[in-house]
């Protein structure tokens, strides 16, 4: 039977066991620039020597305006590359695989002075009112992916992912919520996202494993549901994605008029929903979501729910959850040298 800490193969990726890191913001750039800093080096290295085997950098934009705040990441310049690349090269070089987020934050983009999207409708009441993009800007915004991808590639990492999740540009296009749009990105809710795949696609080594990030499940009055999700994760399977990162939610405020459901809070609490997707698609999925505890996170795994879990909250209050985790299911890992006295039993 397979468990946290079997090894997993995908494509050229190949794993030590099936612990994700997954991607989570620093807002810590310092001069606005989107180059990664000493505080991205410290963390991210800091998990690969804990024990995680894959690590996905951060929600990395493909222009400035793309991003949720001016401290985010960026891959929108090659200066941007070398900070990227000495993160790979210590990530690689502690025994872990190294993966990145590449998005665009569309109307959640707090700090453009005009943030676009498929249709001028704010996230909320607070937010400032986005600028449509025209169809011509739409098809150079696929260009800007695929030149961020391309640059990801340069850095060295093992796998690319896509941010098709949590309401930002990607989502925007395929939720009905948010595209009133009547054009050919309108008409087809998935074009724009099949248009990205398809162009990172192109950039990719044949054996590198494209991922998207995609939330199976809307919690506002009209949005979808698992159902829906399936029929758009077809379609970007199709166009050619690898392994989906299933999350969910991000579409809209919690708690306002149009509210009806809300993420879970127990534990596990998105794992149907990852669940669904990889049997109706037959597809490796990674599961995310409140899964801190390694008898779940195992059982996950070892229930053939999901082929690799990530672990967001656990990682950022313990950088060595891996080896924490390997020590309470009582299974083998390698333990750096340094740190052996700490994990004899």
């Amino acid at each position: 039977m397979e468990h946290l800490f079997s090894p997993y193969k995908v494509k050229g990726l190949e794993l030590k066991n099936r612990i994700v890191m997954p991607p989570m913001c620093q807002y810590s750039v310092e001069k606005k620039d989107g180059i990664a800093t000493d505080w991205h080096y410290l963390h991210y290295v800091n998990r690969a020597i804990g024990g995680a085997s894959f690590i996905i950098i951060e929600m990395t934009d493909v222009e400035p305006d793309g991003r949720i705040t001016d401290y985010d990441l960026g891959l929108w310049s090659d200066e941007q590359i070398p900070a990227l690349a000495r993160i790979v090269e210590a990530v690689h070089r502690h025994g872990a695989k190294v993966g990145i987020q590449i998005a665009h934050a569309g109307r959640k983009a707090e700090d453009a002075a005009v943030p676009v999207a498929p249709s001028a409708i704010p996230y909320d009441e607070n937010s400032k009112i986005p600028r449509a993009l025209s169809t011509e800007e739409v098809k150079e915004m696929v260009e800007k992916f695929r030149k961020s991808v391309q640059r990801a590639i340069k850095a060295g990492v093992d796998a690319i992912e896509i941010h098709g999740a949590h309401g930002y540009l990607i989502h925007q296009f395929h939720s009905p919520l948010t595209n009133k749009r009547d054009d050919e990105y309108g008409k087809d809710l998935t074009k724009f996202g099949r248009e990205i795949i398809e162009s990172a696609k192109a950039e990719m080594p044949e054996d590198m494993p494209l991922i998207m990030r995609l939330s199976a499940k809307e919690y506002a009055q009209g949005g979808y549901g698992i159902k829906e999700s399936v029929g758009l994760a077809k379609e970007y399977q199709k166009a050619g994605v690898d392994i989906f990162h299933i999350s969910s939610g991000g579409e809209g405020p919690l708690g306002t008029t149009g509210t009806f459901g809300r993420p879970g809070t127990h534990a596990g609490y998105q794992v149907p929903l990852a669940r669904e997707i990889k049997k109706a698609l037959n597809v490796p999925v990674i599961a995310v979501g409140r899964l801190d505890d390694p008898a779940l996170a195992n059982a996950v795994i070892g229930n053939e729910e999901a082929d690799l879990v990530a672990v967001g909250r656990g990682m950022l209050r313990n950088p060595h959850w891996a080896l924490e985790a390997a020590t309470k299911l009582r299974k083998e890992t390698e333990v750096p040298k340094q740190y052996l006295y700490g994990f004899k039993s």
